[in-house]
């Protein structure tokens, strides 16, 4: 495909960071003391931006708005004709998840990504649970609530809807065969419910089936006056940036029928991460046992704002074309439809900040997102390569001496090996707001996530493909940056 503008970036290789964001290793004992942890944040593209200063800083991020407005005005001659024309690669994508069978739970358990997978969908889990929440607090009590999944995939979602009581969900996804296998999967909760001695309130749901980035949903809609508080989409935001014009379809579907004050929440993979690693290869490709990343482009110093594409596999899951996504741009077309940036974090910070509370500690447990270590019952670990957990027994091994002089049992760890660390330390967790009459303002903890936008160097922003979502919330994953040591309670 042709490029559509290009964009400089000022990654530099930094000797000491390995591409991941660095080491950061957590974790606490059974009596609440914490096992010392340490800490690499400053990547490479971090420190090119330092060493470039402010004014370098202010001259990126005139280029960026430039580039951004100068795609807004030509795009819209071709609008119509991308609008007919569906591309090789949206077909490729549709294909890919009509063909993609679903496997059990006892293959599921097997899979080499396993607690890959339950990790990523306990980060959606929360972020769902945790923006659900605000939402709620900002309404009057007996407001219906109204959710919008774009890109729902087969409904790997659906029980986390149910639980935050929604009242209306609309899920639409370009896969027909995903569709009807969401539906039926809704169709399975109301009938279980109607069976069970505890009957709760399930929310009405319709279902669609159409390309965000190049159909108008509200002309779709059974109702075209709905309104929605929510609005999720789930590792699948980089399809949409194949082209200028259907990155901004996507947005202004995602804002059209968006309540002001509404909330707009997804996971993608950091374009910048992508980027960093790329300039670090010897080829065009990247990964591990578990990941490969292979772009398009031989050429790692011009990479085109829209349709810069790679490849991403992850084991048996994923095996589909993307499009990096330039987050810049993405804000800048939030902005056009009334949409502020009020959070941004990568899956490890986004992690740090929620793990400790109590509902989210239990959570971790219950959906076994974090792998065992030392394996429990002297099973076997999920990669036999004893090396992958050597920041897993170096933590435990720093709180030996504590279990010597308490004579407590040893300290449980809960971890993800690193071939595991490193696919998800490309992911990132972001939040936009519709702007509008609104009582509550963003929390300051939020709004300072949104101020390090402006501080990231040029780059390309991408995301690695999702794999499909599992029953009873077992779910499609991708990443965080660091290593997380997590002590597992007796509770948990």
């Amino acid at each position: 495909m042709e490029s559509e503008n290009t964009c400089e970036q000022s990654f530099q290789d930094d000797p000491e960071n390995d591409g991941t964001g660095g080491l950061a290793e957590e974790a606490s004992t059974e009596v609440g003391q914490e096992v010392s942890a340490t800490e690499q944040e400053s990547s490479g593209a971090e420190q090119a931006l330092q060493e470039a200063g402010e004014a370098g800083s202010a001259e990126n991020a005139k280029a960026d708005a430039d580039s951004v407005d100068s795609k807004e005005k030509s795009a819209d001659n071709d609008l119509s004709k991308e609008k007919t024309d569906d591309s090789k690669v949206t077909k490729t994508v549709a294909q890919h998840y009509n063909e993609l069978r679903e496997s059990g739970l006892e293959a599921r358990g097997n899979s080499r990504i396993f607690y890959l997978r339950n990790f990523n969908n306990w980060i959606k889990s929360v972020l769902i649970g945790d923006t659900l929440q605000k939402v709620q607090k900002e309404r009057s009590c007996d407001h219906k609530y109204v959710v919008l999944d774009m890109c729902s995939g087969k409904g790997g979602d659906m029980l986390k809807w149910k639980k935050g009581r929604i009242s209306k969900l609309v899920c639409v996804d370009i896969a027909s065969t995903s569709v009807e296998q969401s539906e039926a999967r809704f169709k399975d909760i109301v009938e279980r419910n109607q069976n069970s001695k505890r009957r709760e309130q399930i929310f009405d749901a319709e279902f669609i089936t159409a390309d965000v980035s190049k159909q108008r949903l509200k002309d779709m809609y059974k109702d075209p006056s709905i309104s929605f508080d929510l609005v999720s989409c789930q590792f699948a935001l980089h399809y949409s940036f194949e082209s200028y014009s259907q990155a901004d379809m996507m947005m202004k579907n995602v804002a059209e029928c968006l309540q002001p004050g509404g909330y707009f929440i997804g996971t993608t993979p950091n374009s910048y991460e992508l980027v960093n690693r790329l300039r670090k290869s010897e080829t065009n490709s990247f990964g591990n046992d578990v990941y490969k990343v292979e772009f398009l482009s031989e050429d790692k110093d011009n990479l085109p704002l829209f349709g810069s594409q790679y490849s991403f596999q992850l084991e048996g899951v994923v095996d589909c074309p993307e499009f990096l996504v330039y987050f810049p741009a993405l804000v800048k077309l939030a902005e056009k439809y009334d949409m502020k940036l009020v959070e941004k974090q990568s899956f490890s910070d986004y992690f740090k900040r929620h793990h400790k509370t109590s509902e989210n500690r239990t959570l971790l447990g219950r959906m076994q997102a974090l792998e065992p270590y030392p394996a429990e019952n002297y099973g076997k670990l999920i990669s036999s390569n004893e090396k992958d957990y050597a920041f897993a027994k170096e933590a435990l091994d720093k709180d030996l001496p504590n279990q010597q002089q308490s004579n407590r049992r040893p300290v449980k760890v809960g971890t993800l090996s690193e071939p595991e660390w490193k696919a998800i330390s490309l992911y990132m967790v972001f939040v936009f707001q519709k702007v509008g009459d609104q009582k509550d303002e963003p929390k300051a903890e939020v709004e300072e996530s949104a101020e390090q936008e402006e501080e990231e160097p040029h780059g390309v922003k991408r995301s690695l493909s999702e794999p499909e979502e599992e029953e009873d919330d077992d779910d499609e994953n991708k990443a965080s940056d660091a290593k997380i040591i997590h002590t597992v309670d007796d509770d948990e």
